[in-house]
């Protein structure tokens, strides 16, 4: 039987284990933004109608990440689609993933015939046995962030083995001058795109695989029609249109998530961020992890390193309860 993949979000698990009404607790254990798009109604169109890829989706999608054109943008049911089908698209080889990142990846290369072997991001240049690199950036859990000359010249290196680039930009919409869609015109560049985290739209199910015209139709074709709703189309649509309220958003995270950072660093905690999300790791994470949640404030506990990851709240009485939940845990470390 194969492990179960953890991820954030796991708050039925946490209520069964510490006792806690669900409806009781602060979930800070992702790093979806908690001030979701406000999405407009839907239409009845999009409830009784199939998905039509003629809808301008794919282009409006392209507009907002800045790809080369439609053509070069695939809409998934979420990444998570397409990390489990992308592997088998690609010729076997030797894969480097980084120690700590999301933790899909390894296990769909692996499960695809792959050898997943361990990425040290922070060295200039790659192994040459490494036929196919993978880079969440910025890092999920790490907050580590790779710059588009480092991940290009990573590329270049790979092209010339035939291999690719996949760079998953998940959390990048909050920081979108770091994203290198604009260079998915080259053959074995892939990037993939979320609107859940930045939007605070995780329920609608939709993602985007940003590649050459010729991946994106094989991986098409293994994933079949409609993959994204109707409604999911309409509510995403809305968001990429809105660029005054991605304006505002992008200025409200950044304050919060230095209000975030400014709350941990003063229990005296080495705190790396993204607009998103904090991570500290610690010795005593774990300690921290049971006695926060002890008192309803569920984190993201990591093992290895030991290590916690902190999700912005969503309103002052939110940002009171962490505050005295993180005094109290300290308290007892």
């Amino acid at each position: 039987m194969t492990q179960t993949i953890q991820h954030g979000g796991n708050l039925h698990e946490a209520a069964q284990r510490y006792g806690i009404p669900y409806d009781a607790w602060l979930d800070l254990s992702t790093g979806i933004n908690p001030h979701g798009y406000p999405v407009p109604p839907v239409p009845a169109d999009a409830w009784r109608r199939l998905p039509d890829s003629g809808d301008g989706f794919a282009e409006r999608a392209a507009r907002y990440y800045g790809a080369p054109d439609a053509s070069h943008v695939l809409p998934v049911a979420g990444s998570q689609a397409a990390i489990r089908a992308l592997p088998m698209l690609l010729e076997r080889g030797t894969v480097g993933i980084a120690r700590l990142t999301y933790g899909e990846y390894a296990p769909a290369f692996a499960r695809a015939g792959h050898r997943v072997m361990t990425l040290d991001v922070t060295r200039a240049a790659l192994p040459d046995n490494l036929k196919h690199v993978v880079v969440v950036n910025p890092n999920n859990p790490t907050a580590e962030h790779l710059n588009a000359s480092t991940l290009l010249q990573w590329h270049a290196a790979l092209n010339e083995r035939g291999g690719t680039l996949i760079v998953d930009e998940a959390f990048a919409d909050a920081l979108p001058s770091q994203s290198i869609a604009a260079h998915t015109h080259r053959e074995g560049v892939v990037v993939l795109r979320s609107p859940g985290k930045f939007f605070g739209l995780a329920g609608v199910r939709a993602g985007f695989v940003l590649a050459c015209p010729r991946l994106l139709e094989a991986l098409d074709e293994t994933l079949g029609a409609w993959t994204v709703s109707g409604p999911a189309r309409h509510a995403v649509s809305a968001a990429f249109a809105d660029t005054a309220w991605q304006e505002n958003m992008r200025a409200q995270l950044e304050h919060e998530s230095s209000r975030l950072v400014a709350l941990l660093n003063a229990h005296r905690f080495t705190v790396h961020s993204t607009p998103l999300f904090a991570w500290i790791a610690d010795t005593r994470a774990a300690q921290l992890h049971h006695a926060l949640a002890a008192q309803g404030v569920w984190t993201r506990f990591f093992a290895a390193p030991a290590s916690v990851r902190f999700g912005l709240p969503a309103t002052e009485s939110e940002w009171t309860r962490l505050e005295a939940a993180l005094h109290h845990a300290m308290t007892t470390l």
